[in-house]
Order: C-alpha cells, then sequence, then structure tokens
C-alpha cells in the first residue's frame, strides 16, 4: 500500500483508513464560505508543524498576506512552519510582471515554473492550489476535458499529494469533468440548523483506501477543526 498523508483533521483520517494515498490529486468542493481554502491550509500547516512535511500552497487570487492573517486568526500562525511551508502568490505577480514578459510566456507556463523549480529546490510533499477556477482562466482552456486531463496528469508527475480547492455547484447532481479526473473528492457544504448555519463534509471518493461515504459535521473551535456526527442525527 501507498504511504498516507494526514488531513490532520481530528475524525477525518480515521474514516479512509489513515489519510489520502501519497501522490493523490484530490479537489477540495464547496459553496463559498464552506472554508474549504482554509480546510486546505489547515492540511498543508499541519503536516508541517506535526509531521514535518515541506508544502506549497499556490494562491492565484487571494494576496499573501490577505490569506497569513485570515489563518492566523484562525489560529495557524505561518512563522510556526515558514521553513518548510512556501507561498506563492500568483496574483502579485500577475498585478507586477511585466506585461511583455507575460505576453510571451503564457501564465500557466509561469504556474508550472514555480511548481517544478520548488519542486526541485525544496522537494515539497504537498501541493495546494487554490483555485481551479483561475487556473482555468489562466490556462484558456479550448477543450476542458482534454486540458484538465493533461494538467491533472503533469500534476501526478510532480510527485507531490496535491490538494485543489474547487467551486461546487448547489446543484449536487451536476458531475463536472474535474470530478471524473481526481483521485480523490472532499466536498464541503453549508447546512441550515434551525437559526444556525452548520458545515458538513464528506469524502465523496478516494481510489486506494477504504472510506466513509456518509457525512459529518464540521466543527473549528478557533484552532483546529474536528468531526462529530452530524447534528441532528
Amino acid at each position: 500500500m501507498k504511504p498516507k498523508i494526514k488531513t490532520c483533521i481530528s475524525g477525518l483520517d480515521e474514516h479512509m483508513t489513515g489519510g489520502i494515498p501519497q501522490g493523490h490529486v484530490v479537489l477540495i468542493s464547496g459553496m463559498p464560505g464552506t472554508m474549504k481554502s482554509t480546510v486546505a491550509y489547515s492540511i498543508l500547516f499541519n503536516n508541517a508543524k506535526k509531521e514535518n512535511k515541506k508544502g506549497l500552497y499556490i494562491s492565484l487570487e487571494q494576496g499573501r498576506d490577505s490569506l497569513l492573517e485570515h489563518m492566523a486568526g484562525l489560529g495557524m500562525d505561518h512563522s510556526e512552519v515558514d521553513s518548510l511551508v512556501n507561498i506563492v502568490d500568483m496574483g502579485y505577480l500577475r498585478l507586477n510582471m511585466d506585461e511583455e514578459a507575460s505576453d510571451q510566456q503564457p501564465w500557466i507556463e509561469i504556474f508550472k515554473m514555480y511548481a517544478e523549480n520548488l519542486k526541485a529546490n525544496t522537494d515539497y510533499e504537498i501541493l495546494v492550489i487554490d483555485s481551479l477556477p483561475v487556473l482555468e482562466i489562466l490556462s484558456k482552456m479550448d477543450d476542458r476535458r482534454e486540458d484538465l486531463f493533461y494538467l491533472f496528469g503533469w500534476l501526478r508527475d510532480l510527485g507531490a499529494t496535491t490538494f485543489i480547492v474547487a467551486e461546487a455547484s448547489d446543484d449536487t447532481t451536476i458531475v463536472f469533468e474535474e470530478d471524473f479526473l481526481a483521485d480523490g473528492i472532499i466536498r464541503v457544504k453549508k447546512e441550515r440548523q434551525g437559526y444556525d448555519i452548520s458545515r458538513q463534509i464528506v469524502i465523496d471518493k478516494m481510489r486506494g483506501t477504504k472510506h466513509n461515504t456518509g457525512y459529518f459535521t464540521l466543527l473549528h473551535d478557533g484552532k483546529e477543526f474536528q468531526l462529530t456526527r452530524v447534528i441532528g442525527e
């Protein structure tokens, strides 16, 4: 069996026999406000802090300072893992790179260059890409299914375990190309519980390991995530 990468979310790894098979490309999918970016960063942060694993977070839209301020407010101070986790702010690069230079080299190639160079220099084990819709815009995809097929293949060839933040439709019956191509899908959604809103998480798909397919309530206590049974069950 392949080694496993832990999500380090209390209760989640136990529901997929220890974690995510190393080298998988996994979607973390949800509507806006479901904390999917926070879940992705949490996996990266806690693997560095608890497992001493190197990681790379590529933010394609949110600025580095904004991202780290938000995560620090949720109990994840980046200074604790600064030597192990690199943050690439592609939004900043897009704003500040010479227009002529970016025309000569497509943005998707610049994205790949950073990912490949940092893999060669740091040998990170975990990669987070935030987010897939922005990456599609940079890629200027003509044939979405074919272009995603080659993109996912390139990600597997990097040799890291990759988490891609993806936008979900509110219609859960819709299946997108990336759902077929990904090795795993972790979905997060919001549910109304009386006057309150709760977040729920489900492992929709995870190749190479047995996993629970039920929904669980995803809680955050200001420092870390944990799972409980769905409230009301």
